[in-house]
Order: C-alpha cells, then structure tokens, then sequence
C-alpha cells in the first residue's frame, strides 16, 4: 500500500447493531494499518468514536415492517442519494455494508455503477438459511466479498460463487468477565437476593411501539403481585428518549439505564430478562441471564414472514439447539399475561433459570462461542481479499 494514500474504507451501517460491526471492524483496521487508512461512511454514535462522521442520524432508517418500509421508502431513497454522493466526494477503495439488507443492497448497486472499480464487500448476511433463499444469487451479483457471521450462511454463497469467510458473530465475542452484577444491584437499591428484571425492548422506533406496551403489562402483572421486584430497562441509543418517556409514565418504579457498562452490569444482575427478539438475547445468554422473548410486527409482514419462513423459532441459540430453550410469545401470543406467566415461571423456580442457562450456553457453542475475535478475524479477511486484487486497493 503506498504511503502517499491512505486505503480509504466507507462503512455503512443503518441500525444500532450494524453500528457495533463497524467500529469493531474500524477498530480492527486501524490496529493494523495506523495512519495508512481513514473511514468514511455512515453509522451511529460507536462509528463516530471511530472516525466515521455520519452525515445524517441512523435512526432515520431504522425501519421494521410492511407498511413502514412503504411510508419510508421516499425518506430512504433520499438517504441513499446521500450516501452515494458521500461516496461521489470521498472516493473510497472499499464499501464495506454491514447488516441492513433492503438499504445496502439497493446501495451496493448504486456503488457498482458509480464505480465499477471499488471493492464491494456485505458484512452479515442475509438469513437465507431462515427464509428468501433467492437472496444468495441476488448478494453474489451485487459484492465481491461476504463476511459471513454465521455458520449456517457460507454453503449458500458458495453455491452462488460469492467468495465468503465466516468470521464468527461478533455478539459470541462479548466479554462479560468485567461485569459486576453487585455493583448494577447496589446503583438500583437491590439486595443480593432480590429478584432483579431486565426488561429490553428493542432498538428500532417500531419495536418501540409495537413490543414495549406488551412488555410494559408484563411487568405491570408481576408488580402487583411482587412488589418487591427491582425493573430495570437498559435504552439503545437509537431509542432511548423515546424509551425514558414511555418508562416516565409507568406507576412504579424502574430504571433506565443508558451507560454500556451498566447494561452489562444490569444483564449480570438480572433474575430474568424479558427481551425483544435480536442480537441483545446472545447477550443475556453470554451474560447467564434466563430469558422470555417477545416480539410484534404488522399482522401483513406476519402473515408473509410465517410463509416465507423455514425455522420454527426466532431466537438463533433456539435454532442452533432446535429446541425452544428460551420461550418465545410473538405475535398474539406476545400479550402482557403470557409473557408474565412465562417470567413468573422463572422467578419462582431457581432450578428451571439454571437448566435454561445451561441450555442457552450449550447452544452458543454450537454457533461458534470461544471462536477468536470477529472482528480481528473480519479485518484480515478483508485486507487478504484487498491483497489479492487490484492494484488500486492492495
């Protein structure tokens, strides 16, 4: 690589979790390269401690849904036209698209035709183990690379001539070791016996809507009949004033938290966690938190999604142990009683939280728990591949 021009790299993540990736990744590339590289692109506030400045908030495009995509699609369309005319500006040698498959498809076939000569890689991909298979030939016709983060993934690309490299999910790489579950007790007031309840509504401003009044009668139940039990709602970024608003008006008392290390803390501490489907329940399950999993989506992105879908769960660890280690209440079944009944369950029986830590911890290592960092191993996949190809980005 000469000297003269730093390797310019443009990441594009649209949600929180994607936002993760990148400045794992970001990281990662900088450890290698020092000052021969620089970022462009898009992401949210753990990107921008990166270096990537983000020329509009993330949360614009976090979109879940039928109808919502609709409504969103010309706000989208306007989005992308700033993304490409980011990439108009920078020039980079590589477009690495994390995650967010209905943005940065359509993106990586604006990048293609802009410039024909930058290195398109996709970072997560598309579940087409789960449902849509047809997506694997679409990916292998738009990028060059995947960057696949779970074992199921890599036999489909490769069945499609996509050259791909399983890195391992970088939700597997978390390291609990330095959370403190007495120092989250102590912030809430809680005893080392108490029962403690994390509650996790999710990241997008739809789930917000859709899962958080559910979850918010969940609690309400078990409340009234424990007065006694501490709550306690870690917020993502991208949702958390709309979080701390909605917990404002609760009539009892819980506690928002929005530092990373007390969410860590929080999840340590917890009895038991009432989660909203995604990456946050590989977290509880790394942190030994048993777990109840609840998710809404419009009834018509339903009634399609459980046509198209292959698996009988949600949750990955349920897939990759095919079993329902943790339950999971979606759609009608995700109403304020069940979802109580299921967590009562687990505050009343210490024998049946410890079976289902064991079970969620025996099905991460099926997924690749103990695999060496993903995101070391995402940067020197992505460097060999640049190695390997053209002169104007190796």
């Amino acid at each position: 690589m000469s000297p003269a021009r730093p390797l310019t790299v443009m990441l594009v993540a649209a949600e929180a979790s994607g936002d993760n990736l990148g400045a794992g990744l970001a990281k990662a590339l900088r450890k290698r390269l020092g000052d021969q590289v620089r970022f462009v692109g898009l992401g949210g506030a753990r990107m921008a401690a990166e270096g990537v400045q983000s020329p509009f908030d993330i949360s614009e495009l976090s979109i879940l849904g039928l109808f919502e995509g609709l409504k969103a699609y010309p706000r989208v369309l306007r989005r992308l036209k700033d993304v490409e005319a980011l990439a108009v500006r920078e020039k980079p040698d590589v477009a690495v698209l994390i995650d967010s498959w209905g943005f940065n498809i359509r993106l990586a076939r604006r990048l293609r035709a802009l410039d024909p000569s930058m290195a398109l890689i996709k970072y997560v991909a598309p579940q087409v183990w789960a449902s849509r298979p047809g997506r694997a030939k679409t990916l292998a016709q738009a990028v060059d690379l995947l960057l696949a983060t779970q074992p199921m993934d890599k036999p489909f690309f490769d069945a499609e001539g996509l050259p791909s490299v399983f890195v391992g999910n970088p939700a597997l790489a978390r390291d609990f070791g330095g959370a403190d579950a007495a120092r989250a007790r102590a912030a809430i007031g809680a005893g080392p016996d108490d029962p403690v309840l994390v509650v996790l509504p999710g990241s997008r401003p739809s789930e917000i809507e859709r899962v958080l009044p559910a979850f918010e009668d969940a609690v309400r139940i078990l409340k009234a009949d424990r007065p006694g039990l501490h709550v306690v709602v870690p917020a993502a970024q991208t949702v958390a004033a709309a979080v701390k608003a909605r917990v404002a008006g609760w009539p009892f008392r819980a506690h928002v938290i929005e530092d990373d290390q007390a969410k860590d803390d929080a999840m340590k501490a917890a009895t038991v966690a009432l989660a909203c489907s995604g990456t946050v329940t590989i977290e509880l399950a790394l942190a030994g938190a048993p777990m109840v999993v609840g998710y809404k989506i419009g009834a018509v992105t339903y009634a399609l999604l459980k046509r198209l879908m292959t698996p009988r769960w949600v949750t990955l660890f349920n897939i990759a142990a095919d079993r329902e280690v943790a339950p999971e209440l979606l759609q009608h079944d995700c109403t304020g009683e069940r979802l109580a009944a299921a967590l009562a369950e687990r505050l009343d029986d210490p024998a049946l939280r410890r079976r289902q830590v064991a079970e969620q911890y025996a099905a991460l290592e099926r997924l690749g728990r103990g695999m060496p960092d993903p995101a070391e191993a995402a940067a020197d996949a992505m460097l060999d591949f640049l190695e390997k190809r053209s002169p104007k980005t190796a």
